[in-house]
């Protein structure tokens, strides 16, 4: 019998992206690195793991944003063409280091990587990384969580509960519409929660969310069992916390596995190290020298100096650090369950994107790990929240603190010098449309009568525009001094868009052209229904 049970927890989200207006941009690449080097990967690890009848249990938060673009035939045609072109560059590389073996060995290992990428796109799963999802979803050993409808920081939307219920309830549609199913958890955005959240939450049937510790530890009353019980909260709905051990094994710049020296170096790309006309072609289409994703070195050590990227001796470590996280683990679960007196869970939540893309071992670690848990050891096992809490009913009734998973846990990253002049301006638009949404409230409903009508689909798109102008991404790249005025310039974007919507509905002098441009480029939730605004 086990002792106790470990939750491992990926979010995978990426902003929504997608601009048909140009032949190709550079931040829509974001995406297509994700596929190309963590969601296929993952796909590919779990599908290797079902087949080799691996027992395993994993959760998957899936944004609705990512969501919608992995279903988007725009962006799929692009990243295939993407992916063809990246396989080209392998090849030429395979030629290009033919008298360099220490560098030809990892430019044919590219080409492999990236040629076995699109069969699995192609062949296996035609293009449809969605059903891909939903069968993995299918076979019980992956639990599909989701997450905000546009990963909006719930905490800074002003107690606009109409807003707040907005992003659930689109997300929980969405999440049905994709996946055939509606979801039991959620995965709050960057873990940001206060309290009465939880209410809309149960509203929208969901069983259970994920905060950061301190929001259980801090919980009032104080939970007995700390981070390893979830709690209940008056609503109805679970709270897990994140354990800190487990998160800085793989999290810690100085303490984590990313960081082994073996490990192959995130930042030493082609895009930067050849010749400008040699890489031009498969640089985005301003030309600007980028990553592009073949990388030849090592970490090696703190120094600029690289030393060629070993993959025998890097996959090794990912084998060893598997099992020494399992160890700990192991250790862990023995002391907590004779503290306890209970089977604890240990909840380890990541960054999806942080295995294959951030981190190019991690999948490899995450393989190991699952094989070593259900073959080398019988101290825990590995479960799902939504598992969780049908084999525990009985917990702790407690009210989650305040908190994220942000620097200094609260809502600094959000709102700060950097990013802090956006919330009037969002809040402004929140309480505007839900001044739109009762107004026109009886106009009809989502697929009913009068759906089509150019009223109706302004106000949708207002809805639309609303809700990607609250992307906590953008107040986090202000933050973070990267791609800045991209943030800006969506931010501005959607809420000028938002705000021309509104003043033309107000005056009912809406410009069809102008309506139709726009649905075209920001065409996220086609089935939205804008009455969601409605209190």
């Amino acid at each position: 019998m086990a002792k106790g049970h470990l939750a491992l927890i990926l979010h995978a989200h990426l902003p929504y992206i997608r601009h048909p207006e140009y032949d190709d941009f550079l931040e829509e690449h974001w995406l297509y690195e994700a596929i190309t080097e963590s969601y296929i990967p993952l796909i590919q690890t779990l599908e290797g793991l079902l087949a080799d009848q691996v027992p395993f249990r994993l959760t998957l938060s899936v944004s609705p944003s990512l969501a919608n673009m992995l279903a988007d035939p725009l962006l799929l045609q692009r990243y295939e063409r993407r992916l063809n072109g990246l396989i080209e560059l392998a090849a030429k590389e395979v030629e290009r280091t033919r008298w360099q073996p220490e560098f030809n060995r990892l430019a044919l290992r590219y080409h492999g990587l990236l040629t076995r990428v699109r069969e699995t796109f192609v062949d296996r799963h035609q293009r449809d990384l969605i059903a891909a999802l939903r069968r993995l979803a299918d076979s019980g050993a992956v639990e599909l969580m989701t997450c905000a409808a546009t990963h909006g920081y719930l905490p800074l939307m002003n107690g606009n509960r109409a807003s707040i219920r907005a992003q659930i309830q689109v997300a929980v549609a969405e999440h049905e519409r994709h996946f055939g199913r509606r979801p039991q958890g959620i995965w709050l955005p960057e873990c940001g929660y206060e309290a009465g959240l939880e209410n809309i939450l149960a509203e929208a049937g969901l069983r259970y969310f994920v905060v950061d510790t301190h929001g259980i530890l801090y919980a009032t009353p104080r939970p007995k069992y700390g981070v390893f019980a979830p709690i209940i909260c008056p609503s109805g709905v679970a709270a897990f916390g994140r354990d800190v051990e487990s998160s800085r094994q793989v999290w810690s710049s100085k303490e984590g596995y990313p960081g082994d020296y073996a490990y192959r170096d995130f930042y030493r790309d082609v895009g930067w190290d050849l010749d400008y006309d040699y890489v031009r072609p498969y640089l985005p289409g301003d030309g600007k020298r980028t990553s592009i994703g073949i990388k030849y070195y090592r970490i090696t050590g703190p120094t600029d100096h690289k030393e060629p990227y070993d993959p025998e001796r890097a996959l090794e470590r990912a084998a060893e650090h598997a099992g020494h996280f399992m160890f700990n683990r192991e250790r862990q679960v023995e002391h907590l369950q004779s503290v306890l007196g209970r089977e604890p869970i240990v909840v380890a939540p990541y960054d999806a994107e942080l295995f294959g893309h951030w981190w190019h071992e991690g999948l490899s670690f995450l393989d190991f790990l699952l094989r070593k848990v259900a073959y080398d050891q019988d101290t825990f096992k590995t479960i799902t929240p939504g598992e969780y809490l049908t084999r525990f009913p009985r917990l702790q009734r407690a009210t989650p603190s305040t908190s994220s998973w942000g620097y200094k846990g609260y809502h600094d990253v959000w709102l700060n010098g950097s990013n802090h002049w956006i919330y009037p301006h969002l809040h402004k638009a929140a309480d505007r449309m839900v001044q739109l949404a009762e107004r026109f409230r009886d106009l009809g409903s989502g697929e009913g009568a009068g759906f089509g009508s150019l009223r109706v689909r302004a106000l949708n798109q207002a809805a639309r525009e609303l809700l990607l102008a609250q992307h906590s991404d953008w107040a986090f790249i202000m933050k973070t001094g990267t791609m800045v005025q991209y943030a800006h310039r969506r931010t501005w974007t959607h809420l000028s868009r938002f705000n021309r919507l509104f003043h033309e509905l107000e005056a009912d002098r809406l410009d069809p052209d102008w309506l139709e441009v726009v649905e075209g480029r920001d065409n996220i939730f086609p089935r939205i229904d804008y009455r969601v605004y409605c209190r």
